[in-house]
């Protein structure tokens, strides 16, 4: 019998979201993605330490900023020996309101892939959805550097990183799911399932928008808490999981249904076709309490784990 996982592949791309190559391999997904906290993770790792070492001993005249991103596409490269696909890799997150370092730092990045013989079409730059952070790729997708934008809570960020014709957006499914369940004084659990998660609608409503007006923007569901938002988003362009859930759906037997379908009656039902100037950005994602907090958090969260990965390679150094 064919497992759940088998049978969302049919119609979904499954992207691991891991910097473990142990668990890569041994799940087979297409592409996958890494974040400063995936990376501080392995690079924790005894039997990753000699990709540090070998990157300190050949770049011992390079600052603390440099040798991270070495190390960071140095796990990509190897990322990139298992998965045929493409591997995201992201930019500090202390850039994420600063344009112009957040372009010249994807820039090198790709450089970096570059001079390794890998092509840039293999990789995706994730940048936090800010505005300054959307407008950047809006940039480099000119450039033919394709990106991923992260962080992504509300229905402002995806009409403007649609507008920047930016490659993939990430909607963090899991993280939409913790701020309800904390903030919503009527939460009940029992009626917060699948369909019904509110991180699962805010993609469902994404992917609406995306469809009916032809926008070709991938959207890859992402930060899942349980393989039910995972069922319930089969259909999406792609889902990035976890190797623990991963793990559960090639468990669970059976064949899953096609959940993210698209519904024709969504132009008629929504005023979104618009073009969002900055102030109307600001505003909109200002208004939504959940997705400003939590894109604020996530950064917060990004560089405090960028933080430690510099720590760690100055002690070794």
């Amino acid at each position: 019998m064919s497992s759940y996982l088998n049978s969302i592949k049919k119609h979904t791309i499954i992207v691991a979201d891991s910097g473990d190559f142990t668990n890569i391999k041994s799940l087979r997904p297409k592409e996958a993605t890494t974040n400063p906290s995936l990376i501080l993770k392995a690079a924790q790792k005894e039997e990753y330490h000699h990709i540090l070492q070998n990157i300190l001993k050949n770049n011992k005249n390079e600052n603390i900023s440099t040798i991270s991103d070495l190390v960071t596409v140095a796990f990509g490269k190897e990322i990139l020996k298992i998965v045929p696909g493409r591997v995201s890799t992201e930019v500090d997150a202390r850039l994420s309101f600063n344009t112009i370092a957040t372009i010249e730092k994807a820039r090198f990045l790709i450089k970096l892939y570059e001079s390794s013989g890998i092509s840039r079409e293999r990789i995706l730059i994730k940048i936090a959805s800010t505005w300054e952070g959307i407008q950047a790729a809006k940039i480099l997708e000119l450039e033919g550097i394709r990106c991923n934008l992260t962080l992504l809570f509300s229905m402002a960020q995806a009409i403007a990183c649609a507008q920047a014709n930016v490659t993939l957006i990430s909607p963090f499914v899991g993280r939409i799911y913790d701020w309800h369940k904390k903030n919503d004084a009527n939460w009940k659990e029992s009626e917060k399932s699948n369909k019904n998660d509110p991180g699962v609608q805010s993609v469902t409503k994404i992917f609406n928008y995306y469809k009916s007006f032809g926008i070709k923007t991938e959207i890859m569901g992402a930060s899942f808490r349980n393989i039910g938002q995972i069922i319930s988003l089969s259909g999406c362009d792609l889902l990035t999981i976890s190797p623990d859930l991963l793990k559960l759906l090639n468990e669970k037997e059976g064949e899953a249904p096609v959940n993210l379908v698209i519904n024709n009656n969504y132009i008629e039902e929504h005023d979104y076709a618009k073009n969002l100037s900055e102030h109307e950005f600001r505003y909109m994602l200002n208004d939504d309490a959940m997705a400003s907090e939590k894109l604020s958090e996530g950064i917060r969260l990004f560089i405090l784990d960028s933080i430690k990965l510099d720590k760690i390679i100055t002690k070794m150094i």
